[in-house]
């Protein structure tokens, strides 16, 4: 009987491993658990947390229970695609609505393309559903949606939409959808001072162009400015400042070459391109991005998080005078960082594939 004791005691030391609450010196908290690839999260005024799965659930989480959303669109799998992110109207109190993005198969061609739609949520039913935006033709092609969604002070609504692998033709043009930052007002009406908007032919909701895959967007809680981040090839992540009008230069610039190694351009630089901010080279596959304002966390306040698919971290970066000026890993290891959003309790919260929604304990 002394090798199956050894035995139960070998696995579970093993078992309780894989829950510590300390992934490399970084406290954390499981509040979530079980989720597959939690793409985006936000909190309700009670504090309860709405959690988008890729594969097409939105869920409610309250008092440790979760509840499935009725009431969803027909969302489309498709490599990269699926339901992504989610932000609630800045007037949630008043009229319960929220915003979404996910891969629909609706409208032209075969496949499917990033959609944003709008619903009121009351009883864990959606009802009121409207598409706001639906990005066209539809892609066979799996890679490249996007998406993250955020909102100014006058309620516009910001989203991202990748090049859909399509990185020749549709980040550069502007009356082609995708490798775009759109705008629109709350009830998708088109704002009239969007850029391109007296442009014969353009896509009236571009906001900015020449993107490859942002999958981090934020309003920096400091500046009021639109930061967003951006996956490259081999190389050449991308945090920018969004402007209005702006082209951020994929592909013509990149700091980065194709995944064989060759080069698509000999450029970083051009007049008329935006520079990035910062920029990874190797590619860490940035997804999620959140800044630190609150006294929860006194030593990092003010800095810029950022998650990792690609090496499981969250990178916690120092900012001053606009520029990432340090970078320390946290959370190393749990497994691949999917969203990271600020609490209303001021704490950071991080969806992490595989694990769920984790609470970061205060530094």
């Amino acid at each position: 009987m002394k090798y199956p004791y050894l035995l139960l005691i070998s696995f579970l030391m093993f078992f309780f491993s894989c829950y510590s609450q300390d992934s490399n010196k970084t406290k954390y908290e499981i509040i979530v658990s079980n989720l597959d690839i939690p793409w985006g999260f936000t909190f309700l005024p009670d504090n309860s947390i709405l959690i988008t799965e890729k594969e097409g659930e939105l869920i409610h989480f309250k008092n440790g229970k979760k509840t499935i959303i009725t009431g969803m669109p027909e969302v489309t799998l498709r490599g990269q695609g699926g339901l992504m992110d989610i932000e609630l109207h800045p007037n949630f109190k008043e009229n319960n609505r929220i915003y979404f993005t996910y891969a629909s198969s609706e409208g032209e061609g075969k496949g499917a393309n990033t959609t944003l739609m709008s619903a009121v949520l009351i009883n864990n039913k959606l009802i009121n559903k409207k598409v706001l935006y639906k990005a066209n033709p539809n892609s066979r092609r799996g890679q490249h949606f996007g998406s993250r969604i955020v909102f100014d002070a006058q309620n516009r609504v910001y989203f991202s939409i990748g090049d859909r692998g399509n990185r020749d033709e549709n980040p550069q043009d502007i009356t082609k959808d995708c490798g775009k930052i759109y705008r629109l007002n709350d009830d998708g009406t088109i704002p009239v001072d969007n850029p391109f908007i007296n442009e014969t032919n353009a896509k009236k909701a571009i906001f900015s162009y020449g993107h490859r895959n942002p999958q981090g967007m934020e309003i920096n809680p400091f500046t009021n400015e639109i930061w967003s981040h951006e996956h490259g090839p081999k190389g050449g992540d991308e945090i920018n400042i969004i402007q209005k009008g702006k082209n951020y230069g994929w592909p013509v610039i990149s700091y980065g070459v194709n995944y064989s190694g060759s080069k698509f351009t000999e450029i970083t630089k051009k007049e008329g391109m935006e520079q990035p901010l910062h920029y990874w080279t190797p590619s860490i596959a940035p997804s999620g991005m959140a800044f630190i304002n609150s006294d929860v966390y006194p030593i990092w306040k003010g800095n810029l998080l950022v998650g990792s698919l690609k090496f499981q971290y969250i990178s916690n970066c120092t900012l001053k005078d606009g520029k990432v000026i340090k970078e320390e890993k946290i959370l190393e290891g749990l497994g691949r960082v999917r969203s990271i959003e600020q609490g209303n309790d001021g704490f950071i919260y991080a969806g992490v594939e595989g694990v769920g929604i984790v609470k970061i304990l205060a530094n």
